[in-house]
């Protein structure tokens, strides 16, 4: 299980006792955040077999009525997704492929074969195991059981270029998107169309296979659709949204020719669409969210509940610029100080979701990272007040931090050791700022992910 492991640095930079009580606070809500999404609990508990019966959710399947399983996947928790899966149906599965981060443990996952792969820029060995998935639910018939286990990750693990769009050019794109400041949904609505997997070309290629789809959400609201770039899902978006999307964030005329051409040869009708609702490929297929944000931040709220604290899940859909959202964040502990309001103190709020930075400098950062130092700029000299962020799958940005901690002592701290908190954040240089304090926070890769949590604690 994923765990803060820099804790005690993290306590020992407090300044008083409060403000390490805050601390206190904030590090063990985080944790039990962390706990709620771990993946092998959650497959466990969702998924149940009997027999010959197999029972997920509200769904009951019969064993014996299918000649083969099949697993296939891709993302950040999968690997432990397939492990778990294993577990439960053993030699049942007859093959499988599923695409993981280079940093993914070895699991025992028998038949299931774990393709390594690049995040977040695609490689060609997640070309080659999204391949593997293809052939192996290109194979699939009417009397076969597909399990298909998504996480968040999954859209850059699973690279399928579409038309004549090179593995070379998908990633000059999925660069560009990243450093633009567009949000999940927008970064899917393009990957989903140059893509030959994703967008429910996946459902349409184990058609008429049963499918069921396990999901471990990591975009804001849950939209199937998007989670992964949605491979088992229809698509509610158009080639002529993707368009809008890199001529609204100004890239449409800086992308690789081939981009431009399948795009526009989707927008003249020239190439088909990606399935869309009512196409029967989506029949027999089961979409499941088996963990999401919400998951991570209630637990985080019921945390600070047993605590004692005055608690408030602020929300589990957040969005915005990420220093906005710090400052956002700061603004709500200086409010409960002044006002004792949306709760009085002692307080704990919790928000979730997924934040995201327009990058206009040349430092290193995450947008975990940034709202920290977005909510350290206004919560100067505050006792007992801390705000943290981190993202659940401990990769904050390209870094190897999950988020960071700041307090009311943050700033003299930084102004001591001859930093300028505002220049590190003009030029998305948080984590250089917070390495020198010792305030990131380190969890390493999870094997989860469910977007990010940030608390904050005033007491």
């Amino acid at each position: 299980m994923a765990t803060i492991k820099n804790a005690d640095q993290l306590l020992k930079n407090a300044g008083s006792n409060i403000d390490r009580k805050a601390r206190r606070l904030a590090i063990d809500a985080l944790n039990a955040g962390l706990k709620a999404v771990d993946p092998e609990a959650i497959i466990k508990s969702k998924i149940k077999v009997a027999g010959n019966t197999l029972k997920i959710e509200n769904l009951t399947f019969n064993l014996d009525e299918f000649k083969n399983v099949y697993v296939i996947g891709g993302g950040k928790a999968s690997g432990c997704m397939a492990g778990a899966l294993f577990e439960l149906l053993g030699d049942r599965i007859k093959e499988g492929a599923v695409n993981v981060p280079y940093s993914c443990p070895p699991y025992k996952t028998g038949k299931v074969k774990l393709q390594r792969a690049s995040h977040p820029i695609p490689d060609e060995p997640g070309v080659n195991g999204a391949r593997r998935m293809l052939d192996l639910v290109g194979k699939a018939e009417k009397t076969d059981l597909v399990v298909c286990l998504i996480s968040g990750g999954g859209s850059s693990l699973m690279p399928q270029p579409r038309g004549g769009v090179s593995l070379e050019d998908k990633r000059k794109v999925t660069d560009s998107l990243l450093k633009s400041g567009a949000t999940i949904t927008e970064f899917n609505t393009v990957r989903k169309h140059i893509s030959g997997l994703k967008g429910g070309w996946l459902a349409k290629e184990a058609y008429p296979a049963t499918v069921v789809n396990l999901i471990l959400s990591d975009v804001v609201g849950d939209p199937l659709d998007f989670i992964a770039s949605g491979p088992t899902v229809p698509d509610t978006t158009t080639f002529s949204d993707a368009v809008g999307v890199l001529k609204h964030h100004g890239l449409w005329n800086t992308i690789p020719n081939s981009v431009r051409k399948v795009l526009t040869d989707g927008e003249k009708g020239v190439i088909p669409e990606t399935p869309k609702p009512g196409d029967k490929v989506f029949k027999k297929v089961h979409n499941i969210v088996v963990g999401d944000n919400f998951t991570a931040s209630h637990a985080a709220y019921t945390n600070f509940r047993k605590a004692g604290l005055n608690s408030l899940l602020l929300t589990s859909t957040l969005e915005g610029e990420a220093r906005d959202v710090g400052t956002a964040l700061a603004s709500i502990a200086k409010e409960i100080v002044s006002s004792r309001n949306p709760v009085a103190k002692p307080a704990g709020i919790v928000a979730g979701g997924e934040t995201t930075v327009t990058v206009v400098g040349k430092g290193k950062g995450g947008r975990n990272q940034e709202i920290a130092l977005g909510a350290a700029l206004k919560i100067s000299d505050m006792d007992g007040v801390i705000v943290a962020s981190v993202s659940t799958d401990g990769v904050d940005g390209p870094t190897d931090a999950a988020g960071a901690m700041v307090d009311g002592k943050t700033l003299q701290r930084s102004h001591d050791l001859g930093l300028n908190p505002r220049e590190s954040l003009a030029n998305n240089d948080s984590y250089t700022f917070f390495s020198q304090l010792g305030d990131l926070v380190f969890t390493g890769p999870t094997g989860t992910n469910v977007c990010d949590v940030a608390v904050v604690v005033v007491v």
